[in-house]
């Protein structure tokens, strides 16, 4: 997501420069969910075969900030709901950004801008969210729940242990499930009552920060890189007390020492990449990776070039394969970010390739299912309300 900043003034530019007529999103989202390799995909017989056989799970994408139809297939961006179809990806994580700060990178960000508002206004949302992250969350949420709604049965969203273990049982592979959830704790609004509105409209996953430090903790890309606050400790608790999911992307070191430390439920970190291939202030150190898979928890690798200093499946499978030998197979999942601003190696219809790269480097087909989405079903399971 290093180029919301670019995107977001020429949003704005658009708006002044054409006097309220808004520019069409899917032309601004064009110029930053790139892809380099445009579908089809060439995928050997095997890997296609069993790739119908997986239940494949995403742990991240941010499709939702864009104005698209996730019901109608697009050239536009990675994800809709028939590319996931055609990817038999069973299971999609939609994770709403609320916050973007002015001059946005993964070293230091400050949290006393914010462009999201500009980006809500382009966007043509309504008034109330043009200055408020909880209503931008819950404006993001409704779109998911109108795709469900109009979806005929095609799109279902999680919001119970229940709602997954029927989703599983039935599996069929035109169905894709989708759990919401808020990439940083911004909508919130330094209220811990706001979790309720939240968990109402549909939320079952949130990380404490997304670029910069927040009421409840400090952020990797933040300025003070602290760890956990009185009120995070809290929120951590109010979270496992709802059984919602923590997603520790983005968090600081200290803050995901601090979590792992104090929760009793399994954590993820919902899209990284890991230092031991791709050594960078955004990817997570092998302590780190410990840390997480010693809650039981999972790491989703993410696709893009920062999180795995390569352009194709291939730097994928290689920080898979890290995080395995690391922590155990088991631990280890899928976070793509697509539609994050990312310029990714394949859209979503180019998963497939993924279980290819990672049967090639020669990881069994057991290992290949968990990873390619069983470990995230098990963290489900232990994790949703009943």
């Amino acid at each position: 997501m290093t180029r919301y900043r670019v995107f977001l003034i020429l949003a704005l530019l658009c708006v002044v420069l054409i006097g309220g007529v808004f520019a069409t999103p899917g032309i601004i989202e064009g110029q930053y969910n790139r892809v380099r390799n445009r579908p089809p995909y060439a995928v050997p017989t095997a890997a296609a075969e069993l790739q119908q056989e997986l239940f494949i799970a995403d742990l991240h994408a941010d499709s939702l900030l864009w104005g698209r139809n996730l019901l109608s297939r697009s050239t536009t961006g990675h994800v809709d709901i028939p590319r996931l179809q055609q990817a038999h990806v069973s299971l999609q994580a939609f994770t709403v950004v609320t916050t973007i700060p002015r001059h946005l990178n993964i070293e230091r960000n400050a949290g006393s801008s914010d462009m999201g508002r500009y980006l809500a206004i382009a966007e043509r949302w309504p008034p109330s969210t043009w200055n408020s992250p909880k209503e931008r969350a819950l404006y993001q949420a409704g779109r998911l729940r109108m795709f469900e709604t109009e979806s005929s049965g095609k799109l279902v969203i999680l919001r119970s242990r229940s709602d997954l273990q029927k989703f599983v049982a039935s599996r069929e592979p035109q169905r894709v499930a989708a759990l919401l959830g808020t990439e940083g704790a911004q909508p919130l609004e330094g209220k811990l009552e706001n979790l309720d509105e939240l968990y109402a409209a549909g939320f079952r996953m949130m990380s404490p920060t997304h670029f910069t430090d927040t009421d409840i903790a400090g952020s990797a890309s933040g300025q003070q890189k602290g760890g956990l606050t009185e009120l995070g400790q809290e929120w951590v608790r109010s979270m496992e007390a709802k059984s919602m999911l923590i997603d520790l992307a983005h968090a600081s070191s200290v803050t995901l020492r601090d979590v792992t430390a104090i929760a009793t439920k399994p954590v993820i970190v919902s899209h990284t990449g890991v230092k031991g291939t791709c050594n960078n202030t955004r990817n997570l150190s092998d302590d780190e990776l410990r840390a997480v898979a010693r809650t039981g928890g999972v790491v989703g690798i993410g696709y893009w070039e920062t999180a795995v200093c390569g352009r194709d499946a291939q730097a994928v499978a290689r920080a898979i394969q890290y995080a395995v030998k690391l922590v155990g197979v088991e631990h280890v999942a899928l976070g793509s970010d697509f539609d994050g601003a990312t310029t990714m190696p394949f859209d979503a219809t180019g998963v497939p390739l993924i279980a290819d790269a990672l049967r090639k480097a020669g990881l069994s087909e057991h290992d290949v299912r968990l990873i390619m989405g069983e470990n995230v079903v098990r963290v489900l399971s232990q994790s949703l309300p009943e």
